[in-house]
């Protein structure tokens, strides 16, 4: 039988363009044509114009004593004619799948043999794999979650989600320790979160920089991002590169700062705040607004409001007198 680019059996579709439908379909005209003709024995070719499909679909026939009349054939006749070559087509699958079964049925057994393989690094593509993903390793996690949260303030709907998934562990006596950047600080979405959240085995901190998202489950599973976009995450079960990921993050914790302690400053001076400071090292090693922002958890406004009040600070009049003012400053020596 031949097939059309879409699969379709050309016999299921009509072929006249301005009247295209399948015979499941079959048109009003088509259908209340066709029963005049089985009730009449015979239909006038001038009347079938409004439903070619008739004729497409093999339901008329050219009446042999008189060109100017069809028959109809029996519905019968007709239906065998399109059942054929689907019932073909089944018994082709049918035969095509105990062929396959019949090639690998010989490595069943070799497979069953030893211990199920996991794969070292696993590719979650699409946010309904990634959090189908998450969710597992969230119900499977027995006695530890660490999770890196880089950028500013969280979304309300992305934190109604992390709040559910977090109670969940947590109910189940599971100890959590969440790092977060300064910004969140002054996020009050976040803040309530944390509020939430309250409770012995969870410890929130927060750090002026981080790595990028990571979440680690019992240091047996971790999880990171793939893409910026977010929709592309790296599922890892190397217990090399587990360990690896939860080192990186006992160090960060250890220089990271409880979210309810005042962030203590070393004195700077013309007034220039801590995130300012933090912001002047970066510009002088060549980053930009947006750069900075991402860097530090906040958004480009708040960074060049920041840039604004350093410039302020020391009477800098453009960008470019600006770097070579903090360098002149003395201000990013104290620090060492």
């Amino acid at each position: 039988m031949f097939r059309n680019l879409g699969g379709e059996d050309m016999a299921t579709k009509s072929t006249n363009p301005a009247h295209p439908h399948g015979i499941t379909e079959l048109c009003q005209a088509g259908a209340r044509l066709y029963a005049s003709a089985l009730r009449l024995g015979r239909i006038a070719r001038a009347d079938i114009e409004a439903a070619p499909c008739l004729i497409d679909f093999a339901l008329l026939h050219p009446d042999p004593d008189d060109a100017a009349w069809l028959r109809p054939v029996p519905p019968s006749v007709a239906l065998a004619q399109h059942l054929h070559p689907l019932e073909r087509e089944i018994l082709e699958r049918r035969k095509h799948s105990v062929q396959l079964t019949e090639s690998f049925e010989p490595f069943m057994d070799i497979s069953t043999q030893g211990p199920p393989v996991t794969h070292a690094i696993t590719v979650l593509e699409g946010v309904n794999r990634i959090n189908a993903a998450l969710d597992q390793a969230t119900a499977e996690c027995r006695t530890e979650v660490l999770t890196v949260q880089p950028g500013g303030g969280r979304i309300e709907d992305r934190l109604s989600k992390s709040l559910d998934r977090g109670l969940s562990v947590v109910q189940r006596g599971v100890r959590m320790r969440t790092l977060y950047q300064h910004t969140v600080r002054h996020s009050p979405s976040t803040l309530a979160y944390a509020e939430r959240m309250a409770d012995s085995n969870v410890e929130i901190r927060t750090l002026e920089e981080l790595v990028e998202r990571l979440i680690v489950f019992d240091r047996t599973v971790a999880f990171i991002p793939a893409q910026d976009d977010r929709q592309v995450a790296l599922e890892l079960r190397h217990p090399g590169l587990v360990e690896y990921l939860a080192n990186v993050f006992e160090q960060l914790w250890n220089r990271a700062a409880p979210l309810r302690e005042e962030i203590k400053y070393e004195p700077i001076p013309l007034g220039i705040s801590g995130v300012q400071y933090s912001i002047a090292q970066l510009l002088i090693e060549g980053h930009v607004d947006d750069s900075i922002a991402r860097r530090l958890g906040m958004n480009v406004r708040t960074c060049r409001a920041h840039v604004a009040k350093l410039a302020a600070a020391l009477g800098s009049n453009s960008r470019a007198q600006l770097g070579y003012l903090i360098a002149r400053s003395g201000i990013l020596e104290q620090d060492s």
